[in-house]
């Protein structure tokens, strides 16, 4: 999650997230675009005028595009925040903190929550719960209570808010805040952590520029003492953003949305199958009331045929281009029709449409059998996603960290993630732009709200329409040479293969190309198993998980010769290679190989896709997000069978060989007490260390202890060896058992985030291989001359960037013998796990000492 992407980050992962993720374009131009945890944000900027089926040219960029980062492409200015420092506990004694909830609620928060409450008790503060919101803060009493490490034990699956969300009109007159204020003073609470919308953080930045008259008007009517008073002068705000609209600027990803995009895509895929075998037509309505975003992104990953926005309106005239199009789709064989409809669409002059018009419009005018499906309250409930888990647990954490390092000139900041990063932002700056979003609708200037909304909105806006094209319309005029490009998948079969065959053959034929699909691996390019790939052949592949083309664990050194001869009979002028490291490996032979075989003078690029992460040259590989969310669904599965039972010890194995990325993102997302890993190596003092923090917390009432382990984290320390070293300590205490999950960590459909991120990293390759074939490749005479070392490349994401790295350049990072990258920036996630876990008497001798962390602060 890259992050998730990245975009597609990250974050989903966050990935970070990545991210969430990709988008962009291949010429001579660096590359500076952005990447979020779904998607990358890219320069290009559709044209605003065309119609609904014009686009402008996708923008173009560069192999060496690798230029330091120096900021957000929003004028937002970031400051890094200090996730993967070791930090000694009881850093800040004495201090004291307080979290609240406020607004409409979203996946993700209680992880948050979590995070909060149990890094500020590792720093040594003291943690209060403020429920129900604004409103608990004016009521005070019972409302405001002090928690502990248990209290938030067993929440980070739970959906929703544990201590509640309510709207408070009592806060929005001075009167209110001034209960609020004296409420706080009395528990000596003088640090806030706010998570929710821009409305709950614009009134908590008008709470603290209040504050001193607050304080001077309790004191002045002998409601609070002068003590109390010299205690808490000032108030400090850090605001985490829940939002499942993701309309929030400053950051690539809120809190729950993510989870909600899951929900609406679950949804989509269970109504196509309704819909394929009555050939019915579903509307479907997703929230979005000012923001387009889950809207647009559920059309991506759904291959919905039409979508309706707030932010790009639909031209008056809609009803007709809507019809036309859906009666071309049936004309030629589809059995079904996908609209998603915002609950916020509206039409360019700025009147509303609701998917009952919608649905009124195709029975009157097409006569076709149509459905209304409103989603609604589904959206914000239910388990949060892997991503969303994972982003509540790093922002609340940085969150305290960013509180306890303010003074009182310190202007109040939101934690964000950027890219794969944690940062803070300044939280009006934030809120003055996403607030200058809903005005440019209000005004009906359409080209500023789709730029403030930023690259990567732009972006999905313009692949949307690309990929929703209903016939092939070449964009290059005749006397351009024609190019044939090949698309091969290698290695394990991971979330997001087919997305990116299906993104892959419509841009090239788009492009004017000629696409062909290799059937399993390199065995099939060997035997000349290709098929040329038609517009239709990809109809439906986005929601699939595995591979429909076929895919194997091969390398091509056995059959170079094979290989070579297939690519000269079938004249391939670019080949795009989908796979984990076996898929970056054969490039480097191919690549190599050159010098003797003429026909492998081609543009090679790789799309790394392996549920392991464990490529280099990018911080998320496609499957991967789909894996940890599997694998998270299945820990809870295993921590609920344990509920009412004994005291009992789960270890489960996971797969990712021997890198420790699956291992280490789902135990911190699942709430898993510790991770065993291959890049952080343990022996049997450190197995016994943890039978005595089993003990220690059985004697406190835990029920259970959740260990992941990574199946190659040790070839002696097996999973069967610590379950009998377990099983041998713990006599007596508690029980043990194994979970090896196994290949159903690479089943399920792909999240929204690999859809996406699949869709936009295919359409990326596909410009840069075309870029090189007409650098290199002459078409008319045969003669190719792609030898240089920027003709081979991997399409990475860093950072919040997405890049094209020659893979010669990545073999100096690369561990061949453990297939591993030597840099992995999730490492720095590690010590939260610890820290979120309670390993107190492994984070004292490890730590550094207090000092050491005020200079690394400062």
């Amino acid at each position: 999650m890259e992050a998730q992407s990245g975009e597609e980050s990250a974050a989903k992962t966050p990935i970070p997230p990545t991210a969430a993720l990709p988008t962009t374009q291949p010429t001579t131009a660096p590359f500076t675009g952005v990447m979020e945890p779904s998607e990358a944000k890219a320069k290009a900027v559709p044209n605003m005028n065309a119609n609904d089926d014009e686009l402008g040219p996708l923008r173009k960029i560069s192999a060496r595009g690798r230029l330091p980062l120096k900021g957000r492409s929003d004028s937002i200015v970031p400051t890094e925040g200090h996730e993967g420092i070791l930090i000694a506990p009881k850093l800040y004694k004495g201090q004291t903190v307080a979290v609240y909830t406020s607004g409409g609620d979203a996946s993700g928060m209680n992880s948050a929550v979590r995070s909060v409450v149990r890094m500020g008790l590792y720093l040594g503060c003291r943690v209060y719960f403020i429920y129900e919101g604004y409103q608990g803060m004016v009521d005070g009493g019972e409302y405001i209570k002090e928690a502990e490490w248990d209290s938030v034990s067993d929440i980070i699956q739970r959906g929703g808010t544990i201590i509640g969300s309510a709207r408070c009109k009592d806060f929005h007159e001075r009167a209110g805040r001034l209960r609020a204020a004296e409420n706080l003073i009395k528990k000596q609470i003088t640090n806030l952590v706010c998570i929710g919308g821009d409305g709950s953080l614009t009134g908590a930045n008008l709470f603290r520029q209040e504050w001193p008259s607050l304080v001077q008007e309790l004191f002045e009517s002998g409601r609070i003492t002068e003590n109390e008073t010299e205690l808490c002068r000032n108030i400090q705000i850090v605001g985490l953003v829940g939002s499942i609209d993701n309309d929030f600027c400053g950051t690539d990803m809120t809190i729950g949305t993510d989870t909600a995009l899951q929900r609406i895509i679950d949804a989509i895929d269970s109504v196509v199958s309704t819909a394929h075998s009555h050939q019915r037509t579903f509307v479907i309505e997703v929230m979005g009331r000012h923001c387009g975003y889950l809207a647009l992104v559920a059309a991506l990953a759904s291959e919905a045929h039409f979508c309706f926005i707030p932010e790009w309106p639909v031209p008056v005239d809609w009803p007709t281009v809507l019809c036309h199009k859906l009666q071309v789709m049936r004309n030629e064989g589809s059995r079904l029709n996908i609209i998603i409809v915002a609950e916020g669409a509206l039409d360019r002059n700025g009147k509303a449409i609701t998917a009952n018009q919608v649905q009124n419009v195709i029975k009157q005018q097409l006569h076709y059998d149509t459905r209304v499906t409103v989603l609604g309250h589904v959206q914000r409930g239910g388990s949060p996603s892997a991503f969303d888990r994972l982003l509540g647990c790093r922002m609340g954490a940085e969150a305290v960290l960013a509180l306890m390092e303010m003074t009182p000139d310190s202007e109040p900041c939101v934690v964000s993630i950027d890219g794969n990063a944690i940062m803070r932002v300044p939280l009006m700056q934030c809120v003055h732009r996403t607030q200058a979003v809903q005005k440019a609708m209000e005004t009906h200037d359409w080209d500023t709200a789709v730029k403030l909304r930023g690259r990567s909105f732009q972006r999905n806006l313009e692949t949307y329409r690309l990929l929703a094209k209903l016939e092939p319309k070449s964009d290059i005029p005749s006397n351009e040479p024609s190019y044939n490009v090949a698309v091969i998948n290698v290695g394990a079969p991971a979330g997001g293969m087919n997305a990116v065959v299906r993104s892959f053959v419509r841009m090239g034929i788009h492009r004017g190309c000629k696409v062909y699909g290799v059937k399993n691996s390199f065995e099939g390019l060997a035997n000349g198993d290709l098929k040329e790939m038609s517009w239709k052949d990809v109809n439906g592949w986005v929601m699939h998980g595995g591979s429909f083309l076929g895919t194997k664990k091969q390398l091509p050194e056995n059959n170079m010769s094979q290989v070579a001869a297939t690519l000269e009979k079938f004249r391939i002028h670019g080949l795009l290679i989908v796979g984990g490291f076996e898929a970056y490996h054969s490039c480097l032979m191919l690549s190599r190989a050159r010098n003797q075989y003429p026909s492998l003078r081609i543009p090679f690029c790789i799309i790394p896709c392996t549920i392991s992460n464990n490529v280099p040259g990018t911080s998320i590989s496609l499957g991967s997000d789909t894996a940890v969310n599997e694998i998270c669904a299945m820990i809870d599965k295993i921590k609920q069978s344990a509920t009412g039972t004994k005291k009992r010890v789960f270890i489960v194995e996971t797969m990712g060989g021997y890198c420790g990325y699956l291992a280490t993102l789902s135990a911190l997302a699942s709430g898993a007490d510790n991770a065993y890993i291959f890049e952080e190596k343990f022996d049997v003092s450190d197995i016994i260390e943890d039978v005595k923090v089993i003990s220690r917390k059985m004697r406190t009432g835990v029920q259970r202890y959740l260990i992941v382990r990574c199946e190659l984290a040790n070839k002696n320390y097996t999973t069967q060896f610590v379950n009998q070293l377990f099983s041998e300590e713990g006599r007596g205490q508690f029980s043990t058992r194994i979970n090896v999950l196994g290949h159903a960590q690479q089943g399920g459909n792909p999240t929204p985030f690999d859809r996406n991120m699949g869709t936009k990293l295919a359409a990326n390759a596909l410009e840069f291989i075309l870029t090189q074939a007409k650098k290199y490749i002459d078409p008319a005479s045969g003669v190719n001359n792609a030898i240089t070392a920027d003709s081979a490349t991997l399409l990475g994401l860093q950072d919040r960037r997405m890049i094209f790295i020659p893979v010669e350049e990545l073999v100096q990072g690369t561990d061949f013998e453990h297939r591993l990258p030597k840099d992995q920036w999730w490492m720095r996630l590690r010590p939260l796990l610890r820290i979120l876990s309670k390993h107190d008497s492994t984070y004292e001798t490890e730590a550094f000492a207090i000092s050491d962390v005020e200079n690394e602060f400062n």
